[in-house]
């Protein structure tokens, strides 16, 4: 079975039927989907069947047989129970998104203590072919479920590149650690385009989503090399007091350090968030990290960190996500 994850092909469902009743109606359901060309393989136990099979699998199984003792699992993955395998593929719409690459991005400002454009951070919008939004909970949600995050997050950090090609500044990009495979082969087709596009390596930074939940370090600092040894930044996103440790921060070296903005918010009048916006500071300071302050929505709160020794901004203070010059141009470019 090919990697889904890597390849927006049809799922394939392997199916492991248990108990007697089930196992007693498995050769009738193998020949059905035999007849109906939706058969790949079976054994006395199991199947795999393609996508449209499947659905045509939970209609019967629902009817005939007892669901709570048949199993399926995508790509060797871990077996699941039958629910999700409807949400799979009520998600189906999410390959189509990715496949017509239905992205395009709007930039934020990162301004420094002038209040002067310093960055862009690069934020993925997604669209149906008849226009409408789709939020980025929602497709993200349905990426996971169909395996699809590599595919996503990957046309993600195309488009972000591309639109950092509009403008002279340093771009933020995010990117999702659990996403990437292997550095060297999931990454070159963004060193490549930033490269055809001529885009200078020193002005795309990428930004470690969600690091407070960061599991596997280790794959973490693999990402994080390959990316300082092509010249490029990066940075940690929602860093706080919760942050694994300090040891950890001071082994990934990250050349920009974001505080988390449940402790910017208010954080002017509030001593326990202006008490953890301090150790940050102290810390980024210690790692050589430039500080940044994220999610500043009042004067009051960007004066104080200001004052306390913080290098760039960013927030609806300052403008929130808007197109960055015009559509940007596609550059197809094979991995």
């Amino acid at each position: 079975m090919s990697c889904n994850a890597c390849v927006v092909g049809k799922l394939q469902f392997e199916i492991k039927i248990e108990g007697e009743r089930n196992l007693s109606i498995h050769p009738e359901v193998v020949r059905h989907m035999e007849r109906n060309g939706e058969l790949v393989q079976a054994t006395d136990d199991s199947l795999v069947v393609k996508e449209a099979g499947m659905r045509d699998f939970l209609d019967f199984c629902h009817d005939h047989m007892d669901s709570n003792e048949v199993l399926f699992r995508l790509d060797g993955g871990s077996w699941r129970g039958l629910s999700e395998a409807e949400e799979i593929l009520e998600s189906q719409w999410i390959d189509e998104v990715i496949r017509k690459e239905l992205v395009t991005c709007h930039a934020q400002q990162i301004v420094d203590a002038r209040g002067e454009v310093y960055a862009h951070e690069m934020l993925a919008r997604f669209y149906r072919e008849d226009g409408s939004i789709i939020y980025p909970g929602e497709i993200f949600g349905a990426a996971k479920k169909r395996d699809r995050l590599y595919a996503l997050d990957r046309i993600c950090r195309m488009a972000a590149v591309r639109a950092a090609s509009f403008t002279d500044k340093k771009a933020f990009i995010n990117f999702i650690p659990t996403s990437i495979y292997s550095p060297e082969f999931c990454l070159k087709s963004t060193t490549m385009l930033a490269d055809r596009l001529g885009v200078d390596p020193d002005r795309l930074v990428f930004e470690v989503v969600e690091t407070e939940n960061v599991e596997d370090t280790d794959h973490l600092k693999r990402i994080l090399t390959f990316y300082k040894e092509k010249g490029f930044r990066y940075a940690l996103d929602d860093v706080g007091e919760g942050y694994s440790t300090l040891e950890l921060l001071a082994d990934l070296q990250p050349h920009y350090m974001k505080l988390d903005m449940k402790y910017v918010q208010g954080v002017a009048q509030d001593s326990k968030k202006q008490i953890t916006a301090s150790v940050f500071l102290a810390e980024a300071k210690r790692l050589g990290s430039v500080p940044l302050a994220e999610g500043i929505e009042t004067e009051e709160d960007f004066e104080w960190l200001k004052q306390k020794g913080y290098q760039l901004f960013q927030g609806y203070f300052f403008g929130k996500p808007a197109p960055i010059g015009s559509t940007a141009r596609k550059t197809t470019l094979a991995m």
